[in-house]
């Protein structure tokens, strides 16, 4: 299912809240900034049709250990997806208290 899973699949959450099914079973919600299209990171010897890579971003609801792993992800009137793996971020900038987060889709 995850190679099928395009941009356009979580562009219209972008702004809503979501839910990542933790490793340890437990649920977390995250806030979807941004979904980015990496198009010059396409592997040149690939076919035609495979998706571009893209970066799903993610910012923690509420405080978290979590640090990284492979997670579900429940997006509002989608399915869920299962074996994402989702990686924390650095704040960089932003409120160092929050919990940061990105998908990478290649």
């Amino acid at each position: 299912m995850l190679e099928l899973v395009d941009a356009a699949y979580f562009t219209p959450s972008t702004g809503q809240v979501c839910t990542l099914q933790l490793p340890d079973g437990s649920a977390l919600p995250v806030l979807v900034d941004s979904v980015n299209v990496k198009a010059q990171y396409r592997n040149p010897y690939a076919p035609e049709q495979q998706r571009l890579p893209f970066i799903v971003t993610l910012t923690a609801q509420q405080a978290t250990d979590f640090l990284e792993g492979p997670c579900a992800i429940d997006l509002p009137q989608r399915q869920r997806l299962e074996g994402v793996y989702v990686s924390r971020l650095a704040p960089l900038g932003r409120d160092p208290a929050g919990a940061y987060f990105q998908v990478v889709f290649s």
